[in-house]
């Protein structure tokens, strides 16, 4: 059973840094792209940034300039560098994998950006 394990989430001040990492555990094949999403209270989900099989890569417009998602291939994993932090990033993100055949999610983690 696949299983996408997020961490790096936590509190910051506006300015700051967070990294945040997806590591997936089990068989994965067929991977289109990987990808991260925000959800921030009251708001619908939106895709933060997304890496594809071939290794484009494709941001939101409100983080362009500020974060950078990157990965691991062997290691199934997915980053997401995420500089210059403010508060209006503040939100879930969740991870995402996409194969030709399933959808994968994370469980989510937390990111808060304050004073």
């Amino acid at each position: 059973q696949v299983q996408l394990v997020e961490s790096g989430g936590g509190l910051v001040q506006p300015g700051g840094s967070l990294r945040l990492s997806c590591a997936a555990s089990g068989s994965i094949f067929g991977i289109r792209s990987m990808g991260w999403y925000r959800q921030a209270p009251g708001k619908e989900r939106e895709l933060v940034a997304a890496i594809i099989s071939g290794g484009s890569t494709h941001y939101g417009d409100s983080v362009k300039g500020r974060f950078t998602i990157s990965r691991d291939n062997p290691n199934i994993t997915v980053y997401l560098q995420m500089n210059s932090l403010k508060p209006e990033d503040t939100a879930v993100y969740y991870c995402n994998i996409e194969t030709v055949t399933m959808n994968y999610w994370g469980q989510g983690t937390q990111v808060t950006v304050s004073s």
